[in-house]
């Protein structure tokens, strides 16, 4: 309850300040309505279990994350991997994997790896967003145009199909989701209507429509799912065994990895707009906990919304309070106006989710990266993208970061120098200590990590040498880390050298290097009277000058 307590000690539970927060919570609970319903039908399952899941995994994370301002709930992030759970192994599936999703979560913040999501690179993030958001607009055709017998598996069959439907969609549901969407968009800029959240005015003027004109052949929430209940979901266990366990793992890890990149990722917006800052570990820890109640009340994975979190931010939000009026303001909708939900149309969830792609999709984000972004990074950017539309978020998402990794390597190494350094280039720092460089004698300077990616610089270094020096010594004086395989190299290169009868030194190595080299036994290779703290020890010891102070 880090955030409660950060909240407390900041004097924000104080009476004071409970209207600005109920104030957002109120509102942040209005747009969170449609959207939970939106992402719930999106995510092949009903549209009430998209409130279960606001209402559970809100509560969760506002009690025990690690922002004081997070607002939790479905997200359109998770809705290509959610539906295509359910589609597969149906809804306990999806909830069993969500469930395991949550013990990961919790894992992951109680081993402190909250850190680690911050090392996948932009354009992995970018990527495979506005892929998702690509997945989400072209996946609500269906519900906007009205078409009939759109199907698939994957996305170039779905999309040829309802492309193939397009000559036979429904004028009326077309229309009205039209409709919806211009009001959507258009209602932050109508004097009056700024601070109404759009989605629910659309949402409001489609289901007046739908009640009062009675258009046919409008698909509703009521006649696709027949309405909402006027009642809080019962505490259910999945039926778990360790068959379903075994097949849900991969999803869950899934379901984990993006819940935690997305939760992290709105953490730190967050604190950008209110100025506070977060514990990623306790944030995972509270993503967890969310994870594991939702499915046991009938809802299913959730994490951190950016959106509802910046609507709760810049409506005042500034403790957990909002967060849970939030919560408590979907469980009187559903208590009090659940019936009314009957009405819904389809095609007006679906035009928000129009907007909630667009929005996803970060367009000018992702051109800007595209123009102006290395060509690298723009080929992980890309590839990331079309993995994520084309085949698979998981698969994206592995490919992209080995791809990302990869090229950070190449750079690493590249950047590693090892070079002999010569008697005009040392003049300066052996002269302040009377000494001078013997005949025999070759210094090389490695600059840089030693590590497998860099190895091949440094053999190629030494291969350069066309006759054998009396004396060889290895300066590791900008080196801060050495792993196995530099370890190795340092290692062979050194019995070789020892073979042709080249004395072997080394200087400057730092206490980490220090201590990986006695482990390794390299210490004990070439010897203590081979082993110096800096350049002059080493070039004193060889008899030219009496050892520095």
């Amino acid at each position: 309850m880090i955030a409660f307590l950060e909240a407390h000690r900041a004097g924000l539970l104080k009476q004071a300040h409970w209207t600005r927060n109920i104030v957002a919570g109120v509102i942040v609970g209005v747009v969170a309505l449609p959207l939970a319903m939106a992402f719930a039908i999106a995510s092949g399952v009903k549209p009430e279990q998209g409130l279960y899941t606001a209402i559970v995994a809100g509560i969760a994370v506002s009690l025990f994350g690690g922002s004081r301002v997070q607002i939790a709930g479905p997200t359109g992030a998770f809705i290509v991997i959610l539906a295509g759970i359910a589609a597969k192994h149906g809804i306990d599936g999806l909830q069993i994997a969500t469930l395991l999703a949550g013990v990961i979560l919790l894992l992951l913040g109680v081993a402190r790896l909250g850190a680690i999501i911050k090392f996948i690179p932009d354009p992995v993030i970018v990527g495979f967003t506005s892929g998702i958001a690509v997945v989400i607009w072209t996946g609500q055709w269906q519900d906007f145009f009205g078409l009939q017998g759109v199907s698939g598996e994957h996305f170039p069959e779905k999309v040829l199909s309802a492309l193939q439907a397009f000559p036979s969609l429904h004028v009326a549901t077309t229309a009205l989701a039209v409709f919806t969407l211009a009001l959507v968009i258009a209602t932050p800029r109508i004097p009056g209507l700024k601070r109404i959240p759009g989605p629910l005015v659309g949402l409001i003027a489609a289901t007046v429509i739908m009640a009062v004109l009675h258009p046919q052949g409008v698909a509703t929430i009521g006649s696709a799912f027949g309405g909402i209940p006027r009642s809080l979901p019962s505490l259910h266990f999945p039926e778990v065994t360790a068959a379903r366990l075994i097949e849900l793992v991969g999803p869950a890890f899934t379901i984990a990895m993006l819940g935690a990149i997305e939760s992290l990722l709105s953490a730190v917006v967050a604190d950008g707009m209110a100025g506070t800052r977060h514990d990623s570990n306790q944030e995972l820890i509270g993503q967890g906990i969310a994870n594991m109640a939702a499915p046991l009340f009938g809802g299913f994975a959730a994490t951190g919304a950016i959106a509802r979190t910046a609507t709760n931010i810049r409506n005042g939000g500034n403790s957990p309070i909002a967060g849970i009026v939030h919560c408590v303001t979907l469980v009187l909708v559903i208590v009090l106006l659940a019936p009314l939900a009957s009405s819904v149309p389809l095609a007006a969830l679906a035009a928000i989710l129009f907007v909630v792609a667009w929005n996803m999709s970060e367009a000018r984000h992702f051109a800007n990266m595209v123009r102006r972004a290395p060509a690298a990074d723009v080929v992980i950017l890309l590839v990331t993208f079309f993995l994520t539309v084309l085949v698979d978020l998981v698969v994206a998402v592995n490919i992209g970061v080995i791809i990302a990794t990869l090229h950070f390597l190449r750079r690493m190494a590249s950047s590693v120098d090892v070079h002999q350094q010569s008697a005009q280039e040392l003049s300066l720092e052996l002269e302040q200590r009377g000494l001078t460089l013997p005949a025999g004698v070759l210094i090389y300077s490695v600059e840089g990590p030693f590590f497998f990616g860099a190895v091949e610089n440094f053999e190629r270094a030494l291969a350069s040498t066309h006759t054998d020096p009396r004396v060889l010594i290895i300066r590791l004086k900008w080196v801060p880390f050495m792993d196995i395989t530099g370890l190795q190299t340092l290692e062979e290169a050194i019995r070789d050298l020892h073979r042709r009868q080249v004395r072997v030194m080394l200087t400057g190595a730092n206490q980490r290097v220090d201590a990986k080299l006695r482990r390794t036994g390299l210490y004990e290779l070439i010897g203590p009277a081979n082993y110096f703290e800096t350049l002059p020890q080493a070039l004193a010891a060889l008899g030219n000058a009496a050892p520095p102070p």
